[in-house]
């Protein structure tokens, strides 16, 4: 295992457009063999899954007035608030992918060194939620890429937990169609877990005696590392030009279809914005948290067009090969929910 150094000409990267695109650099194109680790810490920004959407996530006014930016990752999951309080680490590994969906694996780690710290009660809770106290702090995903994957999460260390709820939170009567918050109420900071002495740390303390411990040495001078040089950063940047750094890419657009529904299942939550002519679904598309490796364009194509009933929803959604795109569900669960009616 090593470390990969992100910080550029020696000064650390705050830019959150910037910190999500690593991953997909160093797996794509550094592919660097081995498990590197980064971790690094944004400035104010709300990062969103790649299948979510921004309109029904985000108070977008609040987050314009305070000068909040907004990221889109390229993996699944909800969203989240970052600032200066919170701690990002990703599992970079080139090679072998066997731990490729094992969250315990990434999670473990950093749970030995937050109960060394003094947060005992920190614990995995489900598939990808670390806890302490039935309080999730961290929220975790995943991406593959052949031979190569990402894994990592955040780890609310020091938050500003008004800002998070009140980003978080949009207008729904602002929306066309109507929203879902990702906001989770029952979240908290791992500072106060800490042991007294450990409480003082800032969260740039934090987050060195975080990666000191995962190698087991008591410097950072000690830990095989890969520093990013120029040529590194040059692709970086190219690779952000013309699609990470666009509002197209970070907002996508709300296409504020008549119907919106949205429910929580085992793979996470599964929201449809849709349009229904003459009883025949004539606009879809599928918005969620849920973590995939598959195109969710295809199940949208088979149902687009598809007789507005149960058997005919099933059918479609059955016929667009859900394990590989969406996760494990059934087609009779999703036509249901888009049959089911407003709350």
């Amino acid at each position: 295992m090593f470390f990969i150094d992100t910080s550029r000409k020696g000064k650390p990267v705050y830019d959150a457009t910037i910190n999500q695109s690593l991953d997909n650099y160093l797996a794509n194109d550094l592919h660097k063999k081995g498990h590197g680790l980064i971790v690094y810490i944004n400035q104010p920004s709300v990062i969103i899954g790649v299948n979510q959407n921004a309109y029904a996530e985000v108070d977008l006014p609040y987050l314009k007035k305070h000068n909040i930016s907004l990221v889109r990752r390229t993996s699944g999951g909800g969203a989240v608030y970052h600032d200066f309080g919170n701690i990002v680490f990703e599992n970079i590994v080139v090679g072998d992918t066997s731990d490729f969906g094992n969250y315990e694996a990434i999670a473990n780690p950093i749970l030995d060194a937050l109960h060394d710290f003094g947060a005992t009660g920190a614990q995995l809770h489900g598939r990808n939620d670390l806890t302490i106290d039935g309080m999730k702090f961290s929220g975790m995903t995943m991406f593959k890429v052949g031979d190569a994957y990402a894994a990592g999460g955040t780890l609310m260390y020091d938050l500003d937990m008004d800002a998070a709820n009140e980003v978080l939170t949009p207008e729904k009567d602002k929306l066309i169609s109507k929203g879902v918050a990702s906001v989770d109420k029952r979240v908290t900071n791992i500072k106060p877990y800490l042991k007294p002495e450990y409480q003082k740390w800032t969260s740039e303390e934090f987050k060195t005696h975080l990666i000191c411990h995962i190698f087991g040495v008591n410097s950072m001078d000690d830990i095989e590392t890969y520093h990013l040089n120029d040529h590194d950063w040059e692709i970086i940047d190219q690779r952000l030009q013309g699609k990470y750094d666009t509002e197209e890419w970070n907002f996508g657009q709300n296409p504020g279809f008549k119907f919106y529904r949205s429910k929580h299942f085992d793979i996470g939550t599964v929201a449809f914005n849709f349009n229904v002519k003459d009883n025949v679904v004539t606009d879809f598309k599928i918005y969620g948290d849920f973590i995939t490796g598959g195109d969710i364009s295809i199940i949208e194509e088979h149902v687009s067009g598809t007789k507005f009933d149960q058997a005919s929803l099933t059918k479609a959604f059955n016929d667009s090969d859900l394990p590989a795109n969406i996760g494990s569900i059934d087609g009779a669960q999703l036509a249901t929910l888009m049959l089911s009616k407003d709350e």
